[in-house]
């Protein structure tokens, strides 16, 4: 993935925690509930994201591997 697909994810990310945040806000809730909602949701946002994070790194390590095995065939 190069530069553009980690900006398109970290939007993705920034969409999905506005439009959560949002969507609490406007729901008809005691404040104390809303926060503790609002919270969650972003742990939840928080965890994926840094999945994603892992999937990714785990994606340049492999092909940084490949390319290195063809730049370096083992004899």
């Amino acid at each position: 993935m190069n530069n553009s697909g980690v900006k398109i994810l970290a939007a993705f990310l920034a969409g999905a925690a506005i439009g959560a945040g949002l969507g609490m806000l406007f729901a008809p809730d005691k404040g104390e509930n809303t926060r503790k909602k609002i919270i969650d949701n972003l742990d939840e946002i928080q965890k994926r994201g840094e999945e994603k994070v892992n999937e990714f790194k785990d994606k340049i390590h492999q092909a940084t591997e490949k390319t290195s095995e063809t730049v370096n065939p083992k004899v």
